[in-house]
């Protein structure tokens, strides 16, 4: 392909093609209350311990609760929850309690405060590890403590964000020959 055929690609559509891995809730507990937040900026770091950076907006009102802690969940929803993660996407936790109005059962956790979410198929209780990035980027770095799997939940399929509302659900998967573990 001659670099003629291509076109113009804007520069605020980048996210759209890098867009790294599943729509995740991440939630968090601050003064008594507990939050959950629509999340789709996040990327594995290291494997073990396990380490995931995630970019949380300072306009979001996890933001807060999450810097002044230091500890979350990342709960993994499938597909049939689209619909609501998208809602609670659209919505501040300043103004609503999202657990409630979004019918979503907390859980106990082990390690961190923050609930689990019953509904997902996956939950991590995560620490916060390094903040260095988060002035100037907004990026926290978590270290997983535990790890909690539905088995109950069968073959889940993980939405993905495309921008503008668009999101593509995993599909088949195909297996090649890999020196990796």
């Amino acid at each position: 392909m001659s670099a003629t055929m291509m076109k113009d690609l804007p520069l605020s559509k980048v996210y759209q093609l890098l867009e790294p891995g599943p729509v995740v809730l991440l939630t968090t507990a601050h003064k008594g209350r507990a939050n959950v937040m629509t999340m789709s900026w996040h990327m594995m770091v290291d494997f073990e311990p396990p380490l995931v950076a995630c970019v949380v907006s300072n306009r979001d009102h996890s933001f807060g609760a999450l810097r002044a802690t230091k500890e979350c969940v990342i709960a993994i929803p499938a597909v049939e929850l689209a619909p609501v993660v998208v809602e609670i996407g659209n919505c501040s936790g300043r103004d609503v309690d999202k657990f409630e109005a979004f019918h979503l059962t907390p859980m106990k956790t082990e390690r961190a405060g923050p609930p689990l979410v019953a509904e997902c198929f996956a939950n991590l209780e995560c620490k916060v590890v390094d903040t260095r990035l988060v002035n100037r980027y907004n990026l926290f770095v978590l270290e997983v403590l535990k790890g909690w799997i539905d088995p109950a939940k069968k073959n889940p399929k993980t939405i993905h964000h495309q921008g503008f509302g668009s999101f593509v659900v995993d599909g088949e998967t195909i297996k090649l020959k890999s020196k990796m573990p």
